[in-house]
């Protein structure tokens, strides 16, 4: 893992400037490379090849190609042997060496044969071209700003700033954010700064840039029997952690209450891996202290059953406010996610104990693991009421918040419109508080109505799809990167492995779908050799933190402040601060519960005052 920035002219203050601010993905070496037509700068964490061997910017012998590169190839030594019995010799023993020959041997073609997460710069000599490339599910972030002549790109928006570009916040990206908690990709919240999307390689040359997608997820041939279903998840998922399992640095894994991750460390046992450490979090915390830390009771005693070093850290109101500036300032925008500074504070806390961590991200949205999956189901079943339900909103004044929320659930279509309503947040609250000259209120369907394009003879399926294409890389897989590279730690993601998604996609959803309260039937029959006894019957839960009572305790001097309009000049045309005051009061008195409204507005307003001049 590893930072890197670059740009199509020669400019090496800029370079070294763009460099500083990407430093922490990447302490252990750095190196640069410059030409008047292109400049490039990678900061390095080591993990296979330790040696100066592995260093980037690495080249070709012959000079026409030139690399830097963040991520990890888990195939590179199968692909090695498939280039040596092609005539191709090797320097090192990196996996930097193997994806330069491989796109200097098979171009944009050699992609599909990659396995592993990367985002990568490859500089053309002889065509002039520049070609910038992001892993097929987005696990690794890359970011650029096109002007129509020159092209500018980093892992970090913080280091495309650094080029003087423009820190307006784009008004469509905000509108997004306030009813998806994030921004869906190509957008950022910085008008002139786009993210490269997950499997899509963008081209630049003679001044204009061309992007495609190398690798979109598809429906494929449906799996015919359970049976298959469960051999096939438990053969492909065995692999993944296999593979993954390749490092010349400590490893350790990040261990919840839950089937995913317990899953992970389950095939890492069978693999023989030995004195495994496990890593989770607790919550410090008077109110409800049973309820907050069930997850980590359950990764303690799942630890005990593999025998693991298990470390546990505990988390308080007080270390989110002492940690939220600085994870502001390392996701560069914002996302809605009270759970960031759990992220945040297990990579700090492990990262002097490994390097890389496993984790079990993406299993949910794979095989149906939330329960709106469930809903979603039972509703396609029920599209002969939907015009009933609409007539029953229609003359319904019913206050009952659940009422009407199952109303408009049964009244919504299938696809894009039902997505939207278990997954945004409720257009009456956010036009409470966004002013009417700034609120959008079509900028979440407008944003995710690509998504939705093609047609899915599963439509259970196709919600996980869209899950996997927008919130998995631009929510879920943004944060992890981020908040762990703030400490020069890798987190990687066997569940997301592309051969698994792939795979995945091809499984019928009535195979997925369990109970409303236990989703992921085939993935939970398929992991029961690796998984404890105790988690086969537990409940599916939500990561939860104590953020809402918090608020009404603890936080809530600080969350007064942020969300003051004295807090940041830049936002006091934005918001209605009086009706933000009446949502917070009422949270406070629980007469409505307002944490993801009250979250996305602390978010946004301490981003808009870090990012809004300077860094």
């Amino acid at each position: 893992m590893c930072g890197i920035n670059g740009f199509t002219f020669r400019d090496p203050e800029l370079l070294r400037r763009m460099h500083g601010a990407t430093r922490h993905r990447g302490p252990d070496d750095e190196g640069f490379f410059e030409s008047d037509s292109v400049s490039l700068a990678h900061n390095r964490l080591s993990i296979i090849d330790l040696s100066e061997g592995g260093r980037q910017p690495m080249r070709t012998e012959d000079g026409r190609y030139t690399i830097v590169y963040n991520g990890e190839i888990y195939n590179y030594r199968e692909l090695r042997s498939e280039l040596e019995s092609l005539g191709e010799s090797f320097k090192t023993e990196s996996d930097t060496e193997v994806l330069l020959r491989a796109y200097a041997k098979w171009g944009r073609g050699g992609l599909k044969k990659l396995n592993g997460i990367f985002a990568f710069a490859i500089w053309d000599a002889r065509e002039r071209r520049l070609d910038l490339v992001r892993d097929a599910i987005g696990v690794k972030p890359l970011y650029y700003h096109h002007d129509g002549k020159r092209l500018i790109f980093s892992s970090e928006i913080k280091a495309i700033l650094e080029a003087g570009v423009e820190r307006a916040c784009d008004p469509e990206s905000m509108n997004t954010y306030f009813r998806l908690l994030y921004v869906p990709g190509p957008r950022t919240m910085f008008k002139g700064i786009k993210k490269l999307m997950p499997g899509s390689i963008a081209s630049f040359s003679n001044g204009s840039l061309k992007i495609d997608r190398w690798w979109e997820l598809r429906e494929g041939e449906r799996v015919a029997s359970y049976q298959e279903a469960v051999e096939g998840i438990r053969e492909r998922a065995r692999a993944s952690v296999r593979r993954q399992l390749v490092s010349d640095r400590p490893l350790g894994v990040f261990l919840s209450g839950g089937i995913d991750s317990s899953s992970v460390l389950g095939i890492m046992r069978e693999a023989g891996a030995e004195n495994i450490k496990t890593f989770t979090i607790g919550y410090e915390t008077e109110i409800d202290p049973e309820k907050y830390n069930a997850d980590a009771r359950l990764a303690e005693k799942t630890a005990k059953h593999f025998g693991t070093d298990h470390h546990q850290f505990t988390l308080s109101a007080q270390d989110v406010m002492d940690t939220m500036d600085e994870i502001v300032w390392h996701m560069d925008e914002p996302v809605s996610n009270h759970v960031q500074p759990s992220t945040y504070l297990i990579a700090k806390y492990s990262k002097p104990s490994i390097t890389v961590a496993l984790g079990g991200d993406g299993g949910d949205e794979l095989f149906g693991g939330y329960p709106r999956y469930w809903y979603a189901d039972r509703l396609e079943k029920l599209n002969t009421f939907r015009f009933i339900a609409h007539f029953a909103l229609r003359i319904s004044h019913s206050d009952y918040r659940d009422q009407r929320s199952a109303l408009e659930k049964l009244a919504a279509k299938s696809g894009l419109e039902r997505h939207l309503s278990f997954v945004a947040q409720k257009e009456a609250m956010v036009g409470r508080f966004l002013q009417m000259g700034v609120n959008g209120a079509n900028a979440a369907k407008k944003a995710l109505e690509p998504h939705f394009s093609a047609q899915w003879r599963d439509s259970v399926n196709k919600l996980m799809a869209v899950d996997i294409s927008t919130w998995i890389p631009d929510e879920s897989l943004v944060r992890t990167d981020k908040l762990t590279m703030a400490h020069a730690l890798e987190e990687r993601v066997p569940l997301l492995d592309v051969d698994l998604v792939e795979y995945a996609s091809r499984i019928p959803s009535k195979f997925k779908l369990g109970t409303k309260q236990q989703g992921k039937r085939v993935f939970v029959d398929a992991m029961r050799p690796y998984l404890p006894p105790h988690l086969l019957h537990e409940e599916k839960r939500a990561w939860m933190s104590p953020a809402a009572k918090w608020i009404r305790g603890p936080l809530l001097p600080w969350v007064r402040e942020i969300l003051s309009p004295s807090y940041c000049e830049a936002t006091k045309e934005l918001f209605d601060f009086e009706e933000i005051d009446r949502i917070l009061a009422r949270h406070i008195s629980k007469e409505e519960y307002a944490l993801n409204t009250i979250w996305s507005l602390v978010a946004f307003q301490m981003w808009r005052r870090k990012f809004a001049d300077r860094i």
